[in-house]
C-alpha cells in the first residue's frame, strides 16, 4: 500500500506503525473536542482495509452502504434540498436573505443586474449545486453523513466529476445525456430523447474558461464537446444553456437572451451565488476549505438519526460600545446554542434538539470555564468551531487551535464585535487524511411554486487532502460506488424487518461471510421480534436464511454437547462467591473511599463545607487496589510472574479548570493512573483486557437540589456506577491467576482499572491507555521502581464492564453485551454470547440442588451489612447491541473511545434505563443492587474474558 504505485484510496492507508511514538496520537476529552470518525482503517493493529468500504480491485471506488444512502443521503437531499431551493426562489422574488447581505455586495454570480432586473417568469430556479459531505461523530457516538457546505471544489468542477468514475474514464455518453434528456423533460415538458433530441431543442452549454480560483478548473467530458456553445454566439444558439460561468461574464447576446425570457440558463445564476462571496475567498488563504461556508446560513441546524446533520452556524454579536449592535446581518445572528451531550436522559434514536428546551449564551458555550456555565456535563467547545471576523480574517480555527490561539479568541470576542462562525465537527479520516464528497444537489420550483429535489441525480465525486495542512488543489480523488445487495434493498419494502436485516447484513460482513449460530443472531437482531423473522416474505427471507446457520438443538452440557463446559462457573456459580462479591461492593461504596471523582476536591466553598473529608480518594483507593491484587498474586505463588503496578499519567486540558482540586494537582506532574495487573499466559505477545472504571461520578440530585442553579459537586457511593465493575475484576483475579499458574491461558489477561471515566476528566484513563497501546509506548511501574513495556503485547480483546448489578425494574434479566463497530470486537461479543449461553444452560441444574430449591427471588436491602438471602440463580438475556443499534450505550462509556481507535472491545453493561434513580445520585448504593442478578453478570463476564484468554487464533 505504501509503494509508489499505490494509486486512489491505496493513498490514504498509511504504512504500519505511523502513530508509534509518543504523543503521536493524542485523543482528548470527547466533551472538550468531538474527534473525526476513523473509517476504512483504524490506527490501531495497522490492520488490513475495511472492505465494506475499498475493494483491491476499484482502487478508485469508495464504496457507499445501501443504509446511509437511502436512510441519509436520499432523505438529507430532500430535507437540505428544499430549503435551499425556496430560499433561491425568495432570491429570484427580491429577497436578499439567502445569505448574510454583505455577502451578495460585489457578488460576481448575482450582479446588479441580476439583482435589480423584475423576477423573470420563466426561471424555474433550477440548482446542480455541489454539496460538501463527510461524516462526522456526535456525543451519542452516531457516525452520520453531515452537511459541510457548498464544495470547496468549486461548482463546475464538482459537478463534470460526477461524469466520471476514475480519473480518465468517463461515464458512457449515453447513460450522461440521459441526465439532462430527464432533467428537462421534468423541469420544462420537453420530450427529448438521446444527444440527438438535446441538439435539436437547443441545449448548449458553455465551460467556465475563467473560474473564480484556479482549483476550480473544470474537466468536461468528451462528450460534451458536440454541445458547446459557438464562439460567437447569437440570441437563438442557444435555448437551455449549462454554464457554471459567472453571469456577468456571459456573451452580451446570451445575458439578452435570458433576461428576455427567451433562453433557460442551467443552473440558475442566483444558486452559484455561494461561490461568489469575495470574504470566503480571502479567508481560504487562512482556512483552506472557507468555501464551503456561505450555504450553511440557509440550512436549519439538523441532529435528527435520519436525514443529514446540519451544525449551526451563524453570526455572534458581542455588544461593546463599538459594536451596539449589527444590523447588516439581521436574520443571519445567532448567539445561542442548544447543548447535547452524552449523559443526557435522551434516547439515541430522538431528537435532543426538540426535547431540549434552554439555550445557553453562544459565548458562554465556546469559552466559559466557570463552574456555573460548565454545569455537571458541560465543556468549552470552541475547539469545535471555526470562527471569522467581519472583514473576514481568521479568528480561531478549533480543530487545530493551540490553548494560546483559544484564548487570543475568547479575548477578541470578549472585547465586543460580530464574527462569523460555524460549528465543525472535523470530517471522517482515513488514516492521515480527512474525506468530503461533492455530490451535486438537483433540484428546482415547480409549477405549483413547491421545491421540487430530484432523487436520481448525478452523483459527484470524493477529495481526501492531508488533514494537518489540507491543499485543495492537490486531492486524492475517488468516486462512489453504491452496494445493491438483495437482503437490504429487499428489507426496504419491509419497514418492521428494515432494522434487524441491518443489524444481520452487518454483522454476517464483519464475520467474513459466514453464517451466524441462531441463538447469537436472535440476541443480535431479532430478540422480541421472533414474529417479525418467521413472517418475512421471499426473497428476503431467503436472503435472511442464508446468513443464519442451519437451526440448532436446545443447549445442553456434557461431553458432545454443542455448548461447551465452563471454564470458570465452577469457581463463581457458588453462594461464596455471591457473598464475596456483595461484600465487595460494600467495603468499596460504603467504606473510606468518599472522595473518588477525578476533580476531587472542588474549591468552591459550598462544596468544602458539604465534604467530611477535603482531599481526594482516588489514590488511596488505587493503593487499596494494587495492594489487593499483590496479596492475589502471592497467595498463588504467582510472585515474580503476575505483575501489578501503575500505568501515570497527567490529565491536559486546552482550558484552565483552576477550581477542581484534581485538575491542579496535574499542573507540574503526572497525578493520575490507571491500575494494571499482568497475568502471564503462554504467549506473552497478545492480551485479553477486563477494564473497569474506579472513580465516580458528582449527584445531580445534590448538584441541582437546593433550588438554586448550581449547588455542591460531592461525588456519588458509586455501589453500581461503577463499583459493580471493579469488585467483578477484584473476585476475577485469583481465578485467572490460578488458570495461569496451571498453564491454561493461550495468552496475557490484564486487569486494568481505568480512572477518570465520569465527566469531569470524561474518558480520561481509557484515552490514556488507547493513546499509548498505538503509539506502542505502554508502561507499566512496579513498586520497586522497575519499568515493564507492555506495548509488545497486542490486544486482542478488551472488555470492559461499567454498571453491572442493577436489575431493571420494567425490563428485567437482560443485560446488554455492546461491542465495538469492527469484526474483532464481534468476534468478542460473541465469546461473551456463548459464555451467557453456557450459564443460562446450566442454572436449571444448578437450581435443583438443595440450597437453592423453592427460594424466591432476591430481594434488595439498602445496607451493605445486609446480605441479601439465598435466591434460585437467574438465566440472564444477553442482548448483543451493536453500534447500528440505538439502545447500545457503548457511547456513554470509555468504549467508545477503544472503538474509535479500533482496539477491539466489549462493553458489559446491565439494562440501562435512562429514568431510574440511583444513577449519578445519592441512591447509587446498596439499596440499587441486585446480588442475584449482578452475581450472575459478573460471573459471566469472567468467563466471557477467561474464553477469549483461552481460544486459539485465529478465528
Amino acid at each position: 500500500m505504501g509503494s509508489r504505485m499505490a494509486t486512489g484510496w491505496q493513498k490514504l492507508i498509511p504504512p504500519p506503525g505511523c502513530f508509534h511514538g509518543a504523543e503521536n496520537f493524542r485523543i482528548d476529552a470527547y466533551s472538550e473536542f468531538l474527534p473525526p470518525p476513523r473509517v476504512g482503517w483504524k490506527p490501531y493493529g495497522g490492520g488490513e482495509p475495511d472492505p465494506e468500504l475499498f475493494a483491491d480491485s476499484d482502487p478508485h471506488g469508495w464504496w457507499v452502504g445501501e443504509f446511509e444512502e437511502a436512510l441519509e443521503l436520499k432523505l438529507g437531499f430532500e430535507q437540505v434540498g428544499r430549503q435551499v431551493i425556496r430560499k433561491l426562489a425568495r432570491l429570484l422574488g427580491g429577497d436578499r436573505s439567502i445569505l448574510p447581505k454583505a455577502d451578495l455586495h460585489d457578488n460576481p454570480f448575482w450582479p446588479g443586474e441580476l439583482a435589480e432586473h423584475p423576477k423573470l417568469a420563466h426561471e424555474r430556479c433550477v440548482a446542480l449545486l455541489p454539496l460538501a459531505l463527510s461524516r462526522t461523530q456526535d456525543d451519542k457516538g452516531r457516525v452520520r453523513w453531515t452537511l459541510f457546505g457548498n464544495s470547496e471544489q468549486g461548482p463546475g468542477r464538482a459537478f463534470w466529476k460526477s461524469f466520471f468514475t476514475a480519473p480518465q474514464k468517463e461515464v458512457p455518453a449515453g447513460e450522461a445525456v440521459g441526465f439532462f434528456c430527464k432533467l428537462l423533460n421534468e423541469i420544462y415538458s420537453e420530450r427529448v430523447d438521446g444527444a440527438d433530441g438535446l441538439k435539436q431543442i437547443g441545449f448548449r452549454i458553455l465551460p467556465d474558461d475563467e473560474t473564480l480560483l484556479a482549483h476550480w478548473t473544470e474537466k468536461l467530458p468528451k462528450w460534451t464537446a458536440d454541445f458547446l456553445l459557438p464562439e460567437r454566439p447569437t440570441a437563438t444558439s442557444a435555448k437551455y444553456l449549462l454554464t457554471f460561468r459567472p453571469f456577468g461574464k456571459l456573451p452580451a447576446a446570451i445575458r439578452k437572451a435570458y433576461l428576455a425570457g427567451t433562453l433557460h440558463l442551467l443552473p440558475f445564476p442566483g444558486s452559484l451565488a455561494y461561490w461568489g462571496v469575495p470574504g470566503y475567498r480571502k479567508l481560504a488563504g487562512e482556512l483552506p476549505l472557507a468555501a464551503q461556508i456561505p450555504l450553511l446560513f440557509g440550512v436549519a441546524r439538523h441532529r435528527m438519526t435520519e436525514g443529514l446533520r446540519v451544525p449551526q452556524c451563524g453570526y455572534l454579536h458581542e455588544p461593546s460600545p463599538a459594536h451596539p449592535d449589527a444590523p447588516r446581518h439581521a436574520g443571519h445572528i445567532r448567539n445561542t446554542y442548544k447543548r447535547t451531550h452524552r449523559w443526557d436522559k435522551i434516547l439515541r434514536d430522538q431528537d435532543e434538539l426538540a426535547l431540549i428546551d434552554s439555550e445557553d449564551k453562544l459565548l458562554h458555550v465556546l469559552f466559559s470555564t466557570l463552574p456555573d456555565d460548565i454545569d455537571l456535563y458541560n465543556k468549552p467547545m470552541a475547539r469545535n468551531v471555526q470562527m471569522w471576523t467581519e472583514d473576514f480574517r481568521l479568528l480561531l480555527d478549533g480543530p487545530n487551535a493551540s490553548p494560546e490561539e483559544l484564548k487570543r479568541a475568547m479575548h477578541a470576542a470578549m472585547a465586543g464585535g460580530v464574527f462569523g462562525y460555524r460549528f465543525l465537527f472535523p470530517a471522517m479520516r482515513v488514516g492521515h487524511h480527512e474525506v468530503y464528497w461533492h455530490r451535486p444537489l438537483v433540484g428546482y420550483v415547480g409549477r405549483d411554486g413547491e421545491s421540487v429535489v430530484l432523487s436520481d441525480a448525478p452523483t459527484g465525486y470524493l477529495t481526501a487532502y492531508d488533514a494537518a495542512a489540507p491543499k485543495v488543489r492537490r486531492a486524492v480523488e475517488l468516486w462512489p460506488r453504491f452496494h445493491r445487495r438483495p437482503a437490504a434493498l429487499a428489507a426496504f419494502a419491509t419497514p418492521r424487518a428494515l432494522k434487524p436485516v441491518r443489524e444481520l447484513s452487518d454483522a454476517f460482513r464483519k464475520r467474513g461471510g459466514r453464517p451466524l449460530p441462531p441463538s447469537f443472531a436472535r440476541q443480535l437482531a431479532f430478540r422480541g421480534r421472533r414474529s417479525v423473522l418467521d413472517t418475512l416474505a421471499e426473497p428476503l427471507a431467503a436472503e435472511v436464511r442464508a446468513m443464519i446457520e442451519p437451526a440448532e438443538a436446545p443447549p445442553t452440557r456434557g461431553r458432545g454437547a454443542k455448548v461447551p463446559d465452563s471454564l470458570t462457573y465452577g469457581r463463581t456459580a457458588t453462594r461464596r462467591f455471591e457473598v464475596g462479591y456483595w461484600k465487595m461492593i460494600a467495603s468499596l461504596s460504603e467504606g473510606t473511599y468518599v472522595n473518588v471523582n477525578n476533580a476531587d476536591c472542588i474549591l468552591d466553598a459550598e462544596t468544602l463545607k458539604r465534604m467530611a473529608d477535603p482531599e481526594r480518594h482516588l489514590d488511596l483507593l488505587g493503593d487499596h487496589l494494587l495492594a489487593h491484587y499483590r496479596r492475589a498474586i502471592s497467595k498463588a505463588g504467582m510472585t515474580g510472574k503476575a505483575l501489578a503496578g501503575s500505568a501515570p499519567f497527567r490529565w491536559r486540558t486546552d482550558f484552565d479548570f483552576s477550581w477542581m482540586g484534581g485538575w491542579l494537582k496535574n499542573a507540574d506532574v503526572p497525578a493520575e493512573r490507571n491500575i494494571v495487573v499482568v497475568i502471564p499466559g503462554r504467549n506473552r505477545k497478545e492480551a485479553v483486557v477486563m477494564a473497569d472504571h474506579y472513580d465516580t461520578a458528582y449527584m445531580a440530585d445534590v448538584f441541582y437540589g437546593d433550588g438554586a442553579e448550581t449547588g455542591p459537586r460531592l461525588a456519588a457511593s458509586g455501589a453500581d456506577d461503577n463499583h459493580s465493575a471493579t469488585a467483578a475484576m477484584m473476585l476475577a483475579a485469583p481465578i485467572f491467576l490460578e488458570m495461569s499458574a496451571k498453564g491454561e491461558l493461550a495468552r496475557d489477561i490484564w486487569l486494568v482499572h481505568l480512572t477518570g471515566e465520569e465527566f469531569p476528566a470524561d474518558c480520561l484513563g481509557a484515552r490514556a491507555l488507547t493513546e499509548r497501546l498505538v503509539e506502542g509506548t505502554l508502561e507499566l511501574q512496579l513498586p520497586d521502581g522497575v519499568v515493564r513495556n507492555l506495548s509488545r503485547a497486542v490486544v486482542r480483546a478488551l472488555y470492559v464492564s461499567d454498571m453491572i448489578a442493577h436489575n431493571n425494574d420494567r425490563q428485567r434479566d437482560i443485560f446488554q453485551i455492546s461491542p465495538g463497530d469492527d469484526a474483532a470486537s464481534l468476534r468478542a461479543a460473541e465469546h461473551a454470547h456463548v459464555a451467557t449461553e453456557i450459564w443460562n444452560a446450566s442454572v436449571p441444574a444448578w437450581n435443583r440442588k438443595a440450597e437453592r430449591v423453592g427460594k424466591s427471588r432476591s430481594r434488595r436491602t439498602p445496607r451493605g451489612a445486609d446480605v441479601p438471602d439465598v435466591a434460585p440463580f437467574l438465566a440472564l438475556s444477553g442482548e448483543v447491541r451493536t453500534p447500528l443499534d440505538p439502545r447500545s450505550t457503548l457511547f456513554n462509556t470509555d468504549g467508545q473511545v477503544f472503538s474509535d481507535a479500533g482496539v477491539p472491545c466489549v462493553l458489559f453493561m446491565e439494562n440501562y434505563d435512562i429514568d431510574r434513580t440511583g444513577y449519578h445520585d445519592t441512591h447509587d448504593t446498596m439499596e440499587n443492587i441486585d446480588l442475584d442478578y449482578g452475581a450472575a453478570l459478573c460471573a459471566i463476564t469472567i468467563e466471557s474474558v477467561a474464553r477469549a484468554a483461552t481460544a486459539a487464533l485465529p478465528e
